[in-house]
């Protein structure tokens, strides 16, 4: 019963578990809603101290995919997967084309891409077993890595953030902490060294850090430090759950806006605790939708620079929220949770059009 509690918590729709010897696929795949669309979501390889962490994880960044796809406006549901293993694998083909089986297996429901773990590579391998998969190579006519989109909507985020509580959406002379130094930070650095921001940076990986400062200028702190710096933006763009009770204490910021997923330890609480903190909370799901957005065109037949054209847009949803949580004195995640269920809630009622009982009595009638 421990785990039906824990997937009605959300309400989802479907969870489905995934598992064949012969690859070492230990898999779950989360489908929480698809009153938009089919559901759609990345697909994350981690080694989980348990299979309820691998749940608990998928459960959480499938939900914030169901509101990210509403608040961007999007014809899509959410949904994500989660596969329990080690990232750094080097025999990968096997594993990610047996996935792909179950995700075809599906039949359009879920569509899966890449996320923390995975990349374009192992997308190509699952496509080769199902149409449902995203995020391939540019040469196979996908979209490649999303990163410079998720990276520019982000920025794009950012600058809304500093108009709101600054009044002026310039980036330059502004003090700004990177958590992290993977693909979607190198990229969001760059935007922010051209405007002229001074940058500070960490990750746990020494190498990933140089990367960045090949193109950019940044000062580098060790990964415990960077909560406490004397910043005007911090910029969570790594691993979810790093703003909770501890890390509240030593923020000095006036703004968190970063790509990382499922940023709020506890969404309730910690969003509350920020708002009192006069800290404002740029929604992760908002600010780093641009890699959905990214995807979605995939779909569409791709073209990058209408990738980046719709992640504009990102500015004013950002600016839209941050009003409504003023206005009404609510968290800025609660503020757009009631933005993207207000989507849902709408576009919903267009699927009762002709679907009524009535209707269903007469087509019964039409089978005898």
């Amino acid at each position: 019963m421990q785990s039906f509690e824990i997937i009605e918590k959300y309400g989802h729709e479907q969870i489905i578990y995934c598992s064949n010897k012969e690859s070492g696929l230990k898999a779950i795949i989360a489908i929480h809603d698809t009153t938009l669309g089919p559901a759609i979501g990345g697909t994350r390889m981690l080694n989980y101290s348990s299979d309820e962490d691998a749940l608990k994880d998928v459960l959480r960044l499938s939900r914030g995919m169901t509101y990210k796809a509403a608040v961007a406006g999007l014809n899509l549901g959410g949904g994500n997967s989660v596969i329990i293993g080690d990232p750094n694998l080097k025999k990968r083909e096997l594993l990610f084309r047996t996935f792909g089986k179950f995700v075809d297996g599906l039949a359009g429901r879920y569509i899966t891409a890449e996320d923390v773990g995975t990349d374009v590579r192992d997308m190509e391998y699952v496509k080769m077993e199902t149409k449902y998969a995203t995020g391939i190579s540019k040469s196979l006519g996908g979209s490649g890595d999303p990163s410079p989109v998720t990276a520019y909507g982000v920025y794009i985020g950012m600058k809304a953030c500093a108009n709101h509580t600054w009044g002026s959406d310039s980036l330059r002379g502004r003090k700004i902490a990177v958590q992290g130094a993977g693909q979607l930070a190198r990229f969001l650095c760059e935007h922010l060294y051209n405007e002229g921001a001074e940058i500070f940076i960490t990750d746990m990986n020494e190498d990933k850090v140089k990367r960045v400062l090949e193109s950019v200028k940044a000062a580098v702190v060790k990964p415990e430090e960077i909560y406490d710096l004397d910043v005007d933006i911090f910029s969570p763009s790594a691993l979810g759950g790093i703003i909770n009770d501890e890390t509240i204490e030593k923020f000095k910021c006036k703004i968190i806006a970063g790509g990382a997923n499922n940023q709020l330890e506890d969404e309730d609480k910690h969003g509350k605790l920020l708002m009192e903190k006069e800290i404002l909370y740029a929604p992760d799901y908002v600010i780093n939708s641009g890699g959905l957005i990214n995807v979605a065109n995939e779909l569409e037949g791709y073209r990058q620079d209408r990738a980046m054209k719709q992640a504009e847009t990102i500015y004013d949803i950002v600016r839209n929220i941050l009003n409504i949580s003023k206005d009404q004195n609510i968290p800025t995640h609660a503020a757009s949770n009631k933005r993207a269920e207000e989507r849902l809630q709408r576009i919903g009622g267009i699927s009762k059009i002709y679907s009524g009982s009535g209707l269903n009595k007469f087509h019964d009638l039409l089978k005898r």
